[in-house]
């Protein structure tokens, strides 16, 4: 007869205890552990039980006559991200701060697919149906023909997969369902991933396309276990600030694509628009002429992004100067601080340092260490950087510039929305040069002394390094 045992375990981590604590001392957070009951009984072998059904196994070629067709929502941002559409059986993981607009964008791809004569259901376990018709109306697809449901329980979510043929599937969210065969609150840990586990087994079984929306802690992470990033094909963050009207949707892990590929939207009345040339809507509003601004110019999987970095250096009116930064790393920042004291001569110690990725992207490629280097020396002196300049390069603790991938495409890039010059780390010898584009002139930069005299000189041919 099997016992029932209780085990406490974190909501953050997921790690089991034994017995209650204030602290989990696997992650550190504080009352976060709650109480869970298993039943424990004796372990259960595979032998003298009954025989299991073997197999079917096929082969690694696609059949011709059965070929893996993507489903395409026609938003190029979104089909973008997935890697060209939606895979029969995949599970996708959608997750975001509240309100940031999940829901308005998984409403609207799955109207789209709708529309097209796919089978779509959108199950929410926190608005009722007629909550979810009336956001429906406001977006202007009420005559979408999408099933809904308000449910929480996986049983009855189940049968309804089994029972009728689903294309499409939306669980909104994962952290509301429940399996009423397990003793513990909606939202644990332990509810979450068996939850999880079940539909999931579904979603390959009978090959329906299944998003799950999930709540997001307050360091940014998904809520539940970790394990829930690791069971499905793909996880999907959608980033941005209220105050402003972007909204970047980034893969982070995808089985069918490539990662780290964004899409960016623009939210209005009517809900989430496709912004097809970022880089010229994150630059519409950058001012010439302006001391510490500087334009950075990324990859964020294979498609370039220009961004600008503005940079401001301000006298400390008390003992301490503050370090303030919107949009990249905090301490990459005290980094490239000390290695311009340390290396370059120019002082920061003694001045209040504030640092701002225009747009509210958030940027996290090292690249953007010499963009960030320009607006600060250019904030410091009081000399506007060149506006038709692009910056990018890796700084080391030495003071030099380092070379990064993709420099052509960033460069292109550049060229095609007016830039005449760019700022860029030395190649590697691996790096094959190509032809020389036109109306682009290319300083290639070895140290930060480097780019300290080209911008004294205001753009030209800087003295480099031997």
């Amino acid at each position: 007869m099997s016992k029932s045992k209780t085990s406490y375990v974190c909501q953050s981590c997921g790690a089991v205890h034994r017995l209650w604590a204030g602290k989990c001392d696997a992650c550190g957070e504080w009352n976060s552990l709650q109480a869970e009951v298993a039943e424990s009984g004796p372990p259960k072998g595979l032998g003298g039980g009954k025989k299991g059904k073997a197999l079917d196994l096929v082969g690694l070629k696609m059949s011709d006559d059965k070929p893996v067709k993507r489903l395409v929502t026609g938003l190029d941002e979104f089909d973008r991200v997935t890697g060209g559409g939606l895979v029969p059986g995949c599970a996708i993981l959608l997750g975001g701060d509240p309100g940031i607009g999940k829901s308005t964008l998984l409403l609207q791809s799955v109207c789209a697919l709708a529309k097209k004569g796919l089978r779509c259901v959108y199950i929410s376990g926190e608005e009722a149906v007629d909550q979810v018709r009336l956001r429906a109306a406001r977006l202007g697809m009420a005559d979408a023909p999408v099933a809904l449901a308000s449910a929480t329980n996986v049983r009855e979510i189940a049968a309804t997969i089994e029972e009728n043929p689903i294309d499409v599937l939306v669980i909104d969210s994962i952290q509301t369902m429940y399996v009423d065969t397990v003793e513990s609150a909606p939202g644990t840990v332990t509810q979450v991933r068996t939850a999880a586990q079940e539909l999931i087994r579904l979603t390959k079984k009978t090959g329906t396309a299944t998003f799950f929306v999930g709540h997001v802690t307050k360091d940014g992470q998904i809520a539940g276990p970790r394990v829930l990033e690791h069971m499905v094909d793909t996880v999907l963050y959608f980033e941005g600030d209220r105050g402003h009207q972007f909204r970047i949707l980034r893969t982070v892990k995808n089985r069918f694509g490539a990662t780290d590929e964004i899409g960016v939207f623009e939210m209005g009345e009517l809900g989430l628009t496709e912004v097809s040339n970022p880089s010229a809507l994150f630059l519409s509003q950058r001012q010439p002429d302006v001391t510490g601004s500087a334009v950075f110019a990324g990859m964020e999987g294979t498609r370039p992004l220009l961004v600008e970095v503005q940079a401001l250096v301000a006298p400390a009116p008390y003992g301490a100067p503050r370090r303030s930064v919107i949009g990249w790393d905090q301490n990459r920042l005290s980094m490239i601080l000390a290695v311009l004291e340390s290396r370059c001569g120019l002082m920061f110690s003694g001045s209040e340092v504030y640092l701002n990725m225009a747009g509210g992207i958030r940027i996290s490629e090292p690249a953007a260490d010499l963009a960030v280097a320009a607006a600060l020396i250019s904030a410091l002196q009081g000399r506007p950087v060149p506006s038709e300049y692009v910056f990018f390069g890796e700084v080391g603790l030495s003071g030099e510039v380092r070379a990064v991938s993709q420099p052509d495409q960033r460069l292109k890039e550049a060229a095609k929305l007016g830039f005449t010059g760019g700022c860029v780390a030395e190649r590697l010898s691996s790096q094959k040069k190509q032809a020389k584009i036109e109306g682009l002139t290319v300083h290639e930069i070895r140290h930060l002394d480097d780019l300290a005299s080209l911008l004294r000189e205001g753009g030209s041919t800087p003295r480099l390094r031997a």
